[in-house]
């Protein structure tokens, strides 16, 4: 089956209801996407498909072909992270870090289509990528972070309380 990942042309072969996370992490290579749950309940296995966030842990391949998939390896441009990503570095958003690319693949996608986005947007489109570990205060600012970043906007947001600790 023929795919497009990552701006790439890419060939695989496996069947139709083989889910694309396992073409992605087992067949190309790219292990960034996460396995969580399997049941599209927790968000670790989130690409893109034509723009917008995907459960790849349901997702069969037969659905995918002829589409634009971007993974978490994708979102960077000439060794230049994206906004998203790099507002994840610099709010420290990561603990454990198991579903981080998820977390930013959905981020991206909110951003992509809501580009000012309020608490109450980021707390919908985000609302479906669990955090075991807790660091959704630290995602919005990062992601408050990353529209002013791509908007252009002068000025910071604040960051997360030092240590660590989110109020």
């Amino acid at each position: 089956m023929k795919l497009t990942v990552n701006g790439a042309a890419v060939e695989v072969e496996a069947t139709g209801d083989t889910p694309l996370l396992w073409v992605l992490r087992d067949h190309l290579d790219m292990t960034g996407t996460r396995f969580g749950c399997g049941m599209a309940q927790c968000g670790a296995c989130t690409v893109h498909l034509d723009g917008l966030p995907i459960r790849s842990c349901v997702t069969p391949l037969s659905e995918v072909a002829g589409r634009r998939i971007t993974t978490i390896e994708g979102l960077a441009r000439d060794d230049v992270l994206h906004p998203v990503q790099q507002a994840w570095i610099d709010h420290s958003v990561p603990q454990c870090g198991y579903c981080q690319s998820g977390q930013i693949m959905s981020a991206v996608a909110l951003l992509t289509f809501v580009p000012s986005p309020t608490d109450d947007h980021i707390d919908r489109a985000m609302s479906a990528n669990i955090c075991r570990c807790g660091t959704y205060p630290r995602i919005k600012a990062a992601i408050k972070d990353a529209a002013a970043r791509i908007n252009g906007a002068m000025g910071s947001v604040d960051q997360p309380a030092p240590g660590g600790r989110d109020e």
